[in-house]
């Protein structure tokens, strides 16, 4: 069973928001070192924190990662793009790769980098970070990415569990950070959607529904697409 306790985690997307979260409640959980990547990592005041720069888009900087921090035990795949409008056909060409190669392509090649070295580690676990919005196709190239990092996870989850790593998958809607700062609906705080996540890690969870707007869209996905998306009445 994973814990966070005597763990060594990477971070992905650790600058701040929800990533600078996971830094702060790995190290209170006990964890005995947390590598805090970003593109341009930014210094910490915690000497168990070792910043680590790390383009997830890159296949060079992630080879360069795994170098540099072999003993990871906890992965947490938490970087993403977000795109201005919502509309898949009007999104630029740019903002189309932007989002795949970071929200998707991104955290499968480097889990894939460090599968290797987490198999048969003890409390070794994946977890990716997912978005209510990969089960709601209204935000255009965001939602594919996402629904395609969710397929991915869970085809991650069968492979390696054999090798005892545990995967775990998040879904949240919108979260109070700068990437949803022009959103006026509810937003879940950072804290509370990371300790929820890391609860259910050291649980042997392997999902996590982390609020009202997930659940509900979850349990959405077995009924009629006009019922889902009732726009398609209005253009039958």
């Amino acid at each position: 069973m994973p814990s966070l306790h005597g763990a060594v985690v990477l971070v992905t997307g650790a600058n701040g928001g929800i990533g600078a979260q996971f830094v702060a409640q790995a190290l209170a959980r006990g964890a005995a070192k947390v590598y805090a990547s970003a593109r341009m990592p930014r210094t910490w005041d915690d000497e168990r924190v070792v910043p680590l720069a790390l383009d997830v888009t890159d296949a060079e900087s992630i080879r360069a990662a795994v170098e540099a921090a072999p003993d990871v035990t906890v992965l947490i795949n938490n970087a993403g793009a977000s795109v201005p409008t919502a509309g898949i056909l009007t999104h630029s060409d740019d903002d189309i790769r932007r989002n795949v190669e970071t929200n998707f392509l991104g955290p499968l090649f480097l889990t894939r980098a460090y599968a290797p070295l987490l198999a048969g580690r003890p409390g070794a676990a994946v977890i990716d970070i997912h978005s209510a919005l990969s089960w709601f196709a209204v935000a255009g190239i965001y939602s594919a990415t996402k629904a395609a990092l969710w397929s991915a996870t869970n085809s991650l989850r069968l492979e390696l569990a054999p090798a005892g790593v545990h995967v775990v998958g998040v879904h949240v809607g919108y979260v109070d950070t700068a990437m949803a700062e022009h959103v006026s609906d509810p937003k879940t705080d950072p804290a509370d959607l990371v300790r929820a996540v890391l609860d259910a890690t050291e649980r042997d969870e392997y999902e996590v529904l982390a609020d009202e707007i997930s659940v509900q869209v979850k349990a959405g996905l077995s009924a009629p697409l006009e019922v889902v998306y009732p726009q398609l009445r209005a253009n039958a």
